[in-house]
């Protein structure tokens, strides 16, 4: 570790704006952009050239026998290595832009040779979400994306698991498994095992088409997070990368100081995790401990345990992470010691930080008598990812920070909000084969319109940052014409309800008043008596604890409320927590608003029926 800490190595946080007589802002950082990498390949050169003994990446061996005990690592060189030989590979069956890689399964070490490969020689590379392949027997969000993507090659690690749903694909494609190739008799593609395609001689060509690569070539096709239906395909180039992890690097020297340690769950499908966490590893030469846990529980114990052994420099969550494993690091307090023993930053995005959680985090630093960075950026897939960042001692969750170096952040008045829209190198160019929603995406100035809302911390000082003011497409008015931003009021409930709920529903457009579906967490179970979890809503709220709790959360929610916008009239406890299976939620644990409104909208309108009575679907409390 570095002698400086680092409060110590972080560059002052300095803004400007400008304003137009339409009341449109231009923020910018007073920091310049500084020269950045060609490709993320020229990274994995210089470390294996450098440090070719480190670690880069390592999973946990029980991924492969639950038994098992110890990690599975793959050093810089032999990782370089490896993926020259699965780029030759690629190269032979005749991938391209044309013909790309496809990925089904979740994060791992052979997951991450094979999208390093890919991109390693020009081709591009899509790593799918998990839940496309696991609704069982109902395959249709995968089939469409093999037909709009058209892979050449489609890799799953595990050949037993996705045997069904790469049985129900067509296409001209190579079928790629690290393991259970017996299980793939159905599949009407060729099949082979990883093994047999990194068994090659690495010939020039494998050089030459690594040296072709510049900053506009595509190295990922990434699908929106959240979308249903037929999501937008993101066209991600080496520029919009490499721009950006030079832009964080600058936000954050100790990266470049001290090789970060990470450990890690959130999944390479998603921009989050792939595009700033395992390339932030990789551009500043750290290693990547890949997490078999999640925030859940069952699996958040998986979370911990590896935290004993890694003991992190850099963590990365969603707040739901952190709400997770708080309980955990208040009661154990070894587990404390090794979370907070190397820690240099405690990173949080996708949604704000409760001001409980982050007062209980920052207490337990303090306790070991550490002081992390407790930072956030905001961003999106078409960003690769981060727009801004915060880089100083902050006293709240809730600010997104100023812009990254080379950014210009536009704010243009819509409605009650101020719409967020943004420029920069980071920023795509182009959605795959969708030319008239390319266009959609973007002003006439060039600025992405990025569908969020923001407004200055200190209208007097743009140093001081911006505060996200939800979704722009999520707000809604009530009847009365008033405006609704949901994204306050979700953070309001949920906090208010203090673990008794996991997430809230917002609803009310062109309604007379707003109502709310929460859904159930482990803490209503305990408060009402049941150690299983199977009570249903109607059961639990005849249960007077609880029922007394309620009538509470949202009296305390209402005392805020500053007019009908902000005032919850009815509220309705869902019987089952939202489905990643139906897209009511992402691969970050966030709320799909809009879909939820379309799959929950029988439980919606009985908020709204004049004679209520409850609904096998949940139960009701009128306030």
């Amino acid at each position: 570790m570095g002698t400086q800490s680092v409060f110590e190595q972080l560059p002052t946080p300095l803004a400007s704006v400008s304003t137009d007589d339409q009341g449109v802002i231009i923020m910018e950082s007073d920091m310049a952009l500084l020269p950045y990498a060609r490709c993320v390949g020229d990274w994995l050169e210089k470390w294996a050239q450098q440090t070719p003994d480190a670690i880069l990446v390592g999973e946990p061996l029980r991924l492969a026998n639950p038994e098992a005990e110890g990690w599975r690592t793959l050093t810089y060189q032999a990782f370089r290595d490896q993926v020259r030989q699965l780029a030759q590979g690629m190269l032979t069956l005749g991938l391209s832009p044309q013909r790309p890689v496809l990925i089904l399964s979740g994060n791992s070490i052979d997951h991450a040779l094979i999208k390093m490969a890919a991109m390693h020689v020009g081709v591009p590379v899509t790593s799918l979400s998990v839940a496309y392949s696991m609704f069982a027997g109902k395959y249709d969000r995968l089939v469409a994306a093999v037909e709009r993507l058209t892979p050449g090659l489609i890799f799953a690690e595990q050949g037993q698991t996705f045997a069904q749903p790469l049985a129900s694909l067509k296409g001209d494609h190579q079928v790629v498994v690290s393991s259970g190739l017996e299980a793939l008799a159905d599949v009407q593609q060729p099949v082979m095992l990883l093994a047999t395609l990194a068994d090659a001689q690495v010939t020039a060509l494998v050089d030459e088409r690594f040296a072709e690569i510049n900053p506009e070539t595509p190295a990922k096709y990434m699908l929106t997070s959240g979308s249903t239906g037929h999501p937008k395909i993101v066209v991600v180039t080496q520029r919009m990368m490499c721009s950006n992890q030079q832009m964080i690097a600058q936000c954050y020297p100790f990266v470049e100081a001290t090789p970060p340690v990470v450990l890690d769950w959130l999944p390479w499908s998603h921009t989050f995790g792939t595009n700033h966490n395992f390339n932030l590893v990789l551009r500043n030469g750290g290693s990547l401990y890949i997490d078999d846990g999640r925030p859940m529980p069952g699996m958040v114990e998986k979370t911990v345990a590896n935290i004993r052994e890694i003991k992190p420099t850099l963590f990365f969550n969603v707040p739901k992470g952190y709400e997770a494993l708080l309980p955990m690091l208040q009661q154990d307090k070894s587990l404390a010691s090794a979370f907070f023993a190397n820690l240099q930053l405690v990173f949080y995005a996708a949604a704000s930080l409760s001001e409980p959680v982050w007062k209980a985090l920052k207490a337990l630093a303090a306790e070991q008598g550490k002081d992390p960075l407790f930072s956030t950026e905001w961003g999106s897939t078409e960003t690769a990812p981060a727009n801004t960042n915060v880089n100083w001692r902050l006293d709240k969750a809730g600010n997104i920070g100023i812009p990254m170096p080379g950014v210009a952040l536009k704010f243009v008045p819509n409605g009650s909000k101020l719409e967020l829209r943004v420029k920069g190198p980071n920023v795509f160019k182009e959605y795959l084969h969708d030319r008239e929603k390319t266009i959609d995406s973007f002003d006439l100035d060039g600025f992405y319109k990025i569908g969020d809302a923001g407004r200055l911390a200190d209208p007097t000082n743009p140093s001081a940052g911006v505060l996200f003011d939800g979704r722009v497409s999520e707000d809604f008015k009530l009847s009365t014409g008033t405006w609704v931003c949901v994204a306050t009021m979700r953070k309001r409930v949920v906090e208010a309800f203090d673990g008794l709920v996991s997430d809230a529903l917002i609803t009310g457009h062109d309604q007379d008043y707003i109502g709310l579906v929460v859904f159930p967490s482990p803490g209503i179970y305990q408060l009402g008596g049941d150690s299983s979890g199977q009570m249903t809503a109607a059961d639990l709220l005849a249960n007077p604890p609880l029922q007394q709790a309620f009538v509470a959360a949202l009296d305390a929610v209402n005392a805020q409320a500053k007019g009908s916008s902000q005032r919850i009239a009815k509220v309705v406890l869902a019987d089952q927590a939202p489905s990643l299976d139906l897209g009511e939620v992402t691969d970050k644990g966030n709320l799909n608003q809009r879909k939820l409104l379309d799959t929950r909208k029988d439980l919606i309108a009985s908020l709204y029926a004049d004679n209520h009575s409850p609904l096998n679907a949940g139960a009701m409390i009128t306030i």
